[in-house]
């Protein structure tokens, strides 16, 4: 008697879905979409295929796509604040914290898409400001220890400078536009990049 091939796993299973858990797996299967296809391309039924649940479920968590994409993007500030400030904790070093925000872009596609595109969240929404500062604020710490460095002490500019400087390159390297040889590592660059305006 031959034993059966094990079922694949259901699409609910796959994004965690158990009993209750019935936004966090949406929001999986938010980010694995946007991933694939973009944030404009998200539909709330394609979401609920993918996550294996009725039509409804993502209007009743989320309202609309805007809601949904809030939640992504309220997600994506929190996992980034917390990257940041976890670098800052370890290493007190601006380069570090720069190639810690080019690593979340690369492992959190997903969220990075959404997080710098205000027109698709609502961008009043409480939760999302205070993701957005909570990350701002990390930022800021960076951009004191340079203000520190030059002439004036002007943190403005010194803010200015290095979030253009890691945005920039990550956005690059997220988009695949960055013209660097293929076998570089991205994080390697990064660091060398950050250091260089750390000068």
């Amino acid at each position: 008697m031959t034993t059966p091939a094990p079922a694949s796993r259901s699409a609910a299973d796959r994004h965690g879905y158990h009993h209750g858990d019935l936004r966090r797996a949406l929001l999986n299967a938010a980010v694995e979409a946007i991933e694939e296809s973009g944030a404009t391309a998200v539909s709330l039924r394609d979401l609920a295929r993918r996550a294996g649940v009725s039509h409804a479920a993502p209007a009743h968590h989320f309202g609309d796509k805007a809601g949904l994409l809030t939640a992504v993007a309220v997600e994506g500030f929190e996992l980034f604040a917390d990257a940041l400030d976890a670098t800052w904790e370890r290493t007190g070093d601006f380069a570090e914290v720069g190639v810690a925000y080019v690593r979340f872009g690369l492992d959190h596609r997903g969220h990075f898409e959404v997080m710098f595109q205000p027109a698709l969240c609502r961008t009043d929404a409480a939760d999302l400001t205070a993701a957005r500062a909570r990350a701002a604020d990390s930022l800021r710490r960076g951009a004191a220890l340079l203000a520190a460095r030059t002439d004036g002490g002007d943190r403005q500019i010194a803010t200015l400078a290095a979030w253009s400087l890691v945005h920039g390159f990550t956005a690059l390297q997220v988009s695949g536009t960055l013209p660097l040889p293929a076998d570089a590592d991205p994080e390697s660059v990064a660091r060398q990049v950050t250091r260089f305006l750390g000068r």
